[in-house]
């Protein structure tokens, strides 16, 4: 049985760690980023359970599975309240609430090894995982960023912003007048504050608007690729795991 921790806390990983072993299991490796996870299970053979933390340092967990398709059973380990919780429950996902219970614990891995699945593509709708971890009655997106602009502040409304990406680990947006503004937060950060029915994330990079697309052309390997009305630095192509999605929403 080979187990993979996904934890950006690494006292949290090595205590989950020391749980695991007395419970006879050796755990294969710690990962703490969505990077490293990537870099990780694009290059070793899927173990047969990953416990995965939700949020990482770099970012949401889910976008682990936008970008390569995960052969592991997943059990969540959250810190979130059980309304979130329900998220899991749709998905036929386990999940630990922090802190960890040893008996808890216990429990879920032997239901894992009663019910063991044959390794295959685990399907997650990460659009309503994502609408559960939040209220959507009590939610409300930014209609306006104000940035620094040397001595001065500028505010640019929402809807003058084509799209929103990063760039050697920063995040900047682009305007529909051509010019582009440095942000302090990560992308991942600016999606929890955008209107799904304006923005989409098109892969881990890019952020769009729905009315700055000009063109979708097809793409190899059953991919998009997306020519905006004003940007035009890089390629923008919508990931394999999130063109059904797109589709959707485009729709």
């Amino acid at each position: 049985m080979n187990v993979l921790i996904i934890e950006d806390e690494k006292p949290a990983a090595r205590r989950l760690n020391r749980m695991l072993v007395a419970l006879g299991i050796k755990v294969q490796q710690m990962l703490h980023s969505v990077e490293e996870s990537l870099n990780w299970l694009q290059n070793n053979e899927h173990p047969d359970l990953i416990f995965l933390d939700i949020q990482l340092s770099d970012g949401l967990s889910f976008e682990i599975f936008e970008e390569i398709e995960v052969k592991s059973a997943i059990i969540f380990t959250t810190a979130y309240d059980e309304y979130a919780l329900k998220a899991f429950k749709l998905n036929s996902i386990d999940y630990l609430l922090k802190p960890l219970d040893e008996d808890e614990l216990k429990i879920a891995v032997d239901k894992f090894k009663s019910n063991r699945p044959t390794k295959t593509e685990v399907q997650v709708n990460l659009d309503d995982i994502r609408k559960l971890l939040i209220n959507p009655v009590d939610r409300k997106f930014k209609k306006r960023i104000s940035i620094k602009v040397g001595q001065h502040i500028k505010i640019i409304s929402i809807d003058q912003v084509d799209c929103f990406y990063s760039e050697n680990k920063a995040t900047y947006i682009y305007t529909s007048e051509n010019r582009s503004y440095l942000l302090d937060h990560s992308l991942e950060h600016w999606q929890e504050q955008l209107d799904p029915e304006q923005f989409f994330r098109v892969n881990r990079t890019f952020i769009v608007h729905i009315n700055a697309i000009k063109d979708i052309i097809a793409y190899s390997n059953s991919r998009l690729k997306l020519i905006l009305n004003s940007y035009n630095k890089n390629e923008i192509i919508v990931s394999r795991e999130r063109v059904k999605d797109f589709k959707n929403w485009i729709d």
